[in-house]
């Protein structure tokens, strides 16, 4: 076969087409093929943002809702409407974003190198007992997805400068006492209302359905009605606490720890003093002579405090009798230390002592010896920190094992579990959202739904769930997404689309009664015949009304009412009913002072100044929005 394909190609015609194939790569250059397609989500101003920024801006603010609101994000995100708004609303915030950054570039804005190095080592993430560790840093930015520390850096450099641009921004914002008199006395306002409740449940007895309504819904609707794509998983985890378990340590061990971290146990010596400065000035020898009388004051019983709040040109400390509080050997500069540390029993006093600063009188006013915990002290909790620092060390190796046998043996986890002493455990369902621990973090999510897991039914990699826990897992049973049949979910959408029309007739009945009402007209009848009547409530607040929310709201949103006109509107109720709503009376409230009034409307200033910022550089800004194509896999 191979030969025949080769005696066809040496032809003149397959000759001149394979030409014409090399030709067109050589001009077009192979890349072309793949990047003619335009995949960005949208453009600022000629700059894209692409489908991979916005599935990672996507995931993550999915992430973040599913944790906040868990099983009810889970319903919301059934609805295709409200995903559609979701998406949209991540593009938004990506157009914001890009339209910052470009007007930073504009005011040449920018944040030091330096800075970003102190601001790494500064961020307790990547500490280790409060000390910037490399090893850990570079680990949880690999885990966060950034392969390289360089890339870490760009990004966080590109947010610090869109916090200084926008800090400076609303920074200047604040509030005016009369501005708060004004919001307090519109807060407290009350009002008089009256008004009646349309009851939609009387209507479903009239609805009539037909099938073909019920078959447009279930096909207009159907992601309302998917079932989830599902995993279960076999599994075994490593984790530290246990590895901790199984550590035992001699009393040889314990000493030689106790003895190696000593300086964690130890209480270095700390001494009180009070101090009188007197700088050089223009003429040192005057200053040290000026000293030097002081001393014989205080030498003479002279109050050592209220010569210092007189003379001291430290001015904070002599406040306070030049109190400098509680020292450690090598804080001070190093003559000033010397002397402070020379002087034996409390209330002695040293000669003047020169430093860069000038001449000082120091006074010793308490005393801590250098304490030293005992082992017998510290024990239990040494034991503790020990074995669990063994245990880290034992687990990275166990780790390495793991990796290796879970990846020589892909098929089945019985060899890494036999090499760790573990069981393999069962996942209940997984799915794309919100699940219970060890599975609640995205990478484990990640990799449970992975290619790997589902499609070649291999053993995953070692996974990190957190510093001190890994698991490995393999697939045990997969459901895909499906949507359910309609028989299962006719009675839904029958009641769906019964409570529908029903409020659809109790808001045509509700608009007739609004129009005769507003006419002047006495609807008391109309409304007995539906089983409603009028009901009166007077001096109701914005909060705390007792009303349904959305009464009450709609209550506060209509005008003062006037001679000769009706101030009234329909309003739809939280539980599907309607309401013929009327204001009659509005109440002056009280302008009252809060403490965190101030603080409050300045942050909603601020709030209110960004948002005119980012509608400002819209103004003259080209932006270009694409169609989204909704993410299908989980980053």
């Amino acid at each position: 076969m191979l030969e025949n394909i080769r005696e066809s190609s040496q032809g003149l015609t397959a000759k001149i087409i394979l030409g014409f194939i090399i030709l067109t790569f050589a001009v077009a250059g192979i890349g072309s093929y793949n990047n003619s397609v335009d995949s960005s989500v949208a453009d600022v101003n000629g700059e894209k943002i692409s489908q991979n920024e916005f599935n990672k801006a996507y995931q993550a603010q999915r992430n973040r809702m599913a944790q906040q609101f868990g099983d009810m994000f889970e319903t919301l995100s059934a609805d295709p409407s409200y995903m559609s708004n979701f998406r949209n609303g991540v593009v938004d915030n990506l157009i914001n974003q890009k339209l910052v950054d470009q007007n930073s570039e504009t005011l040449a804005i920018r944040v030091a190198d330096e800075r970003i190095k102190s601001t790494i080592r500064n961020m307790p993430e990547f500490q280790v007992d409060g000390v910037f560790d490399n090893n850990r840093y570079l680990a949880m930015i690999n885990q966060a997805g950034f392969y390289q520390s360089s890339d870490f850096r760009d990004y966080l450099r590109t947010e610090m400068t869109r916090r200084q641009l926008t800090q400076a921004l609303v920074a200047t914002e604040f509030s005016l006492p009369y501005q708060e008199d004004i919001y307090t006395a519109l807060q407290n306002q009350q009002r008089d209302i009256r008004f009646a409740t349309i009851n939609a449940e009387q209507f479903k007895d009239s609805v009539e359905l037909t099938d073909e309504e019920i078959n447009n819904y279930y096909l207009a609707n159907q992601s309302r009605f998917e079932n989830q794509e599902q995993v279960k998983v076999n599994y075994i985890t490593l984790d530290v606490n246990e590895i901790a378990k199984t550590i035992t340590l001699t009393d040889a061990d314990i000493e030689a720890y106790y003895q190696d971290n000593i300086s964690q146990y130890r209480e270095t010596e700390q001494r009180r003093v009070a101090h009188i400065l007197i700088e050089f000035g223009d003429d040192e020898s005057a200053a040290k002579a000026s000293a030097g009388e002081l001393l014989t004051k205080i030498s003479s019983g002279e109050d050592f405090a209220a010569l210092a709040q007189e003379h001291s040109a430290d001015t904070f400390s002599g406040e306070n009798g030049g109190d400098l509080d509680w020292i450690e050997a090598g804080v001070m500069d190093s003559a000033f230390d010397e002397a402070a540390f020379a002087l034996e029993g409390i209330g002695s006093v040293s000669d003047v002592v020169k430093t860069e600063f000038g001449f000082h009188i120091i006074k010793l006013t308490d005393y801590k010896a250098e304490k030293i915990q005992s082992l017998a002290e510290v024990r239990e909790a040494l034991v503790a920190k020990a074995k669990s620092e063994k245990a880290q060390d034992k687990f990275f190796e166990l780790q390495q094992e793991v990796a290796r046998l879970s990846f020589e043996f892909p098929d089945s986890l019985d060899d890494a579990a036999g090499a760790i002493n573990a069981t393999i455990k069962t996942s209940n369902w997984l799915t794309r959202g919100v699940n219970a621990a060890p599975f609640d973090v995205n990478n484990v999510v990640d990799a449970a739904f992975s290619e790997i897991v589902i499609t070649e039914q291999l053993n995953s990699d070692v996974i990190e769930v957190s510093d001190s826990l890994a698991l490995v897992m393999r697939i045990n049973e997969y459901q895909e997404a499906s949507v359910k049949p309609l028989a299962e979910v006719k009675s839904a959408i029958e009641n769906i689309l019964v409570a529908q029309k029903a409020s659809e007739k109790a808001q045509s009945v509700a608009d007739e009664l609004l129009i005769a009402f507003k006419s002047g007209s006495d609807v008391t009848e109309q409304l007995a015949a539906v089983g409603a009547s009028m009901e009166v409530k007077t001096g109701i607040s914005r909060v705390g009304s007792g009303l349904d929310a959305s009464l009450a709201r709609e209550a506060f949103k209509l005008p003062r009412p006037s001679e000769g006109a009706v101030s009234a509107t329909t309003v739809n109720l939280s539980n599907g009913n309607l309401a013929l709503l009327e204001v009659q009376a509005v109440n002056v409230g009280e302008a009252k002072t809060s403490p965190n009034l101030s603080q409050q409307l300045t942050q909603q200033l601020a709030q209110t100044a960004y948002l005119n910022y980012i509608e400002s550089l819209k103004v003259n800004a080209e932006i270009i929005r694409r169609k989204i194509q909704a993410p299908t896999t989980q980053y």
